[in-house]
């Protein structure tokens, strides 16, 4: 394989593909990056196994051919000769990166045994705006859980029918819901894609537009210019929201966000190096106060608020409050509230499609 293109085309391309790159594997080919060169266009390939990404570009092609090349390393190199026009040539088990009056090598690895990247999926799709798909992953997969004991909730639910997704999200210890626009669905489907795959979906979308996500047989597709995307999806069962988001509440109360926020952030400084984060939340008549208490010091600030029902007292983790209220739109927000033990509701005031649900933190007061 030989072929010549320019530094900061293949350096974008590089970029966007590793990070399919398997990170601790014993299959070295899926460290790697797939060089394929045909025709006059250069293709990388890249796979962990559950997700994968190939980019093609423009290229002159002197010799057909494809190689592996060690992912990390490759793209790390490559990033720094952006400027200049770059010849690769892969003979055996070593390429050649000649660049401007230089050559350097690297260990390569044969294409033969790398796994195969299937793109024929397409039975079944459905277009959404592009604002709205950003809007959608910002919005719910950082409540998407991180670790491994219960696989599917490392992804979002998305349920598709009625000209509409709804989206859901969560990590045992609050949830997200947004419901949003779709055309063009070729059928209802329910499907949980991994919120990594998402973060993925979102670096490659247009500034605007429409996308079409293809689904079949466990995986998703989606394809934006010379770029596409594949990955598989969780099985199992997900949650209904229904059950467990509350229908009515004691108490509402109805506040400034950035003045929330603003709060929000200065008690939980103080709380930062503690297990749960623990702010307080005291609602009574006109007003909200916010206070945080540890070794370092405490915080105790009050808000003003709409309310409506009871006082309340209750514990909530600040980073969950803090990431709910920040990925609200509105320049005033809702929370609801039942007691001081049951989950609550962080809401936009007008626009009620995004949702979400926090559990309080239990304390010796409300055990």
């Amino acid at each position: 394989m030989k072929i010549v293109c320019e530094g900061l085309t293949l350096s974008e391309a590089v970029l966007k593909v590793v990070k399919a790159c398997a990170v601790r594997t014993t299959v070295p080919l899926l460290e790697c990056i797939k060089l394929s060169a045909v025709n006059d266009s250069l293709t990388l390939s890249a796979t962990d196994g559950e997700i994968s990404i190939q980019k093609t570009v423009k290229a002159e092609v002197y010799e057909e051919g494809e190689t592996c090349v060690p992912g990390r390393y490759f793209a790390d190199f490559i990033k720094k000769l952006e400027g200049v026009e770059i010849t690769l040539s892969a003979d055996g088990g070593k390429m050649e990166i000649a660049y401007a009056d230089s050559q350097s090598y690297l260990q390569v690895l044969s294409a033969e045994d790398f796994p195969k990247i299937s793109t024929d999926i397409s039975e079944n799709s459905f277009k959404m705006a592009v604002s709205d798909l950003k809007k959608v992953i910002n919005a719910t997969t950082f409540c998407c859980a991180t670790d491994d004991s219960r696989p599917n909730l490392k992804g979002c639910q998305f349920v598709i029918g009625g000209g509409k997704a709804c989206v859901t999200a969560l990590d045992g210890f609050r949830l997200a819901t947004i419901t949003v626009p779709v055309t063009a669905a070729t059928s209802d489907m329910d499907i949980i894609c991994p919120a990594r795959t998402l973060g993925e979906i979102e670096k490659m979308l247009p500034a605007d537009g429409e996308t079409e996500i293809f689904v079949q047989r466990g995986m998703i597709l989606v394809s934006v210019e010379d770029t596409v995307l594949t990955s598989r999806l969780y099985g199992g069962d997900f949650i209904k929201k229904e059950n467990i988001i509350p229908k009515t509440f004691s108490t509402v109360v109805t506040v400034d966000k950035a003045a929330l926020k603003s709060s929000i952030e200065r008690a939980a400084i103080l709380v930062r190096s503690d297990k749960n984060s623990l702010i307080i939340f005291d609602i009574s008549a006109g007003r909200i106060e916010i206070s945080s208490n540890s070794e370092i010091g405490n915080v105790q600030e009050p808000v003003k608020a709409e309310t409506e029902g009871h006082d309340i007292r209750i514990a909530m983790n600040s980073k969950f409050i803090s990431e709910a209220v920040n990925a609200l739109e509105e320049e005033k927000i809702t929370l609801s509230f039942n007691s001081q033990v049951q989950p609550f509701i962080c809401c936009n005031y007008e626009n009620k499609d995004v949702l979400y649900l926090i559990l309080p933190v239990r304390t010796a007061n409300n055990a």
